[in-house]
């Protein structure tokens, strides 16, 4: 390689110089010839010289390659960008003969923001059908409190949506007071784990067991705050814990399917990891006074600023994605919620979409 690369530079010298002199004495009596000359000259060095150098598709391929991954990092930043078209039925006597809720009475449309940023990305709402393709044969946990409880089912109403008779026997099981629930759709191969587990503690001892049995599912989907703010009511604690929780996440992250023995991620697939905002919190209509001394708004932005603290999150450096509840709520409104704390299931459909279309640009597939 060192004598190729010697022959080329002497070469090119000779092509160089030889002519350049030839060039320079003809200079005084023809400027044409020596310009002609010059030029001779640059494109035989460029002639020789380029096989020593990288190629103009390899430069500008390497180049293309930074860009998609910088435009991937930018989606995933946009991916929560959701607006709300929330508005009163115009037949609100429908309802009303219908012992409707207060929720019934409004429809609750919402999509994504249709800024230069948002559009480039090509979120979409998916149905059934890709859903069942993007998650064929995986391993999916939703752990933590109601508001994760909520998340699991939008999901697998989205799965098993055309399936009512399916859906009642899942609601029924699914929401038996502080217990886990598991279901296998056999005709995709899905796994989903609900796991009750409403403290940080919880999260981190079931992420521990996945780390001790080298078993790990392709998604795991956490949150929990509500019962911490209430039964323990120290912001400070909390982000103690999540900072705990976030370090045995990593602990994860990236490790090789190669290793499992069994189970979790199918080969050549990465675990993806989300994190379940909390909701806004309408003091004036929780139902206890017990939640409106301690899970009042000041105590709630501490929280907040907590969970940005413990850098859990990716925005901050973290690991997990945010699925960003607090502002879908929040735009929401209180029409989405009849307790000031638990929301529409419009809310959490729209939480599932966002973790969906993550999922595509963090699996870098396309439907």
């Amino acid at each position: 390689m060192l004598g190729a690369i010697h022959f080329g530079v002497l070469a090119a010298c000779f092509v160089l110089f030889v002519p350049m002199a030839m060039a320079g004495w003809h200079l005084s009596r023809n400027k044409m010839l020596f310009f002609s000359g010059a030029l001779f000259i640059s494109l035989a060095v460029c002639v020789h010289l380029t096989p020593y150098f990288p190629s103009v598709s390899d430069i500008v391929a390497s180049v293309s390659s930074v860009v998609v991954y910088d435009h991937r990092i930018s989606c995933i930043n946009e991916v929560n960008q959701i607006v709300w078209d929330v508005k009163p039925k115009p037949n609100p006597e429908s309802v009303r003969r219908n012992n409707g809720s207060k929720l019934d009475y409004f429809d609750k449309n919402w999509d994504w923001m249709k800024s230069r940023k948002v559009l480039s990305c090509e979120f979409q709402k998916l149905d059934k059908f890709d859903v069942s393709d993007l998650l064929n044969g995986s391993w999916v946990v939703v752990a933590g409190d109601s508001q994760a409880r909520f998340v699991a089912l939008s999901l697998l109403n989205l799965v098993l949506g055309s399936d009512s008779k399916a859906m009642d026997s899942v609601k029924g099981d699914l929401f038996k007071r502080h217990s886990d629930y598991n279901i296998v759709v056999k005709e995709i191969g899905m796994k989903l784990d609900f796991v009750w587990a409403p403290y940080e503690k919880d999260l981190d001892d079931l992420v521990v067991s996945y780390k001790k049995m080298n078993k790990y599912p392709d998604v795991l989907i956490m949150g929990s705050g509500l019962w911490h703010m209430l039964h323990v009511n120290n912001a400070s604690d909390f982000g103690f814990r999540l900072k705990q929780l976030s370090s045995h996440v990593e602990s994860l992250v990236p490790f090789s399917p190669k290793e499992q023995e069994g189970g979790g991620s199918v080969s050549g697939r990465s675990m993806h990891l989300f994190w379940i905002g909390m909701p806004v919190l309408i003091n004036g209509m929780l139902n206890t006074d017990e939640k409106k001394e301690k899970m009042s708004d000041s105590v709630w932005h501490e929280y907040d600023r907590s969970l940005g603290d413990s850098k859990i999150l990716r925005q901050m450096g973290g690991p997990l994605i945010l699925l960003d509840i607090q502002s879908f709520t929040w735009n929401c409104g209180p029409q989405c919620t009849l307790d000031g704390m638990h929301y529409d299931s419009a809310v959490y459909d729209a939480a599932v979409h966002v973790m969906l279309n993550a999922l595509l640009i963090e699996s870098h597939q396309t439907l």
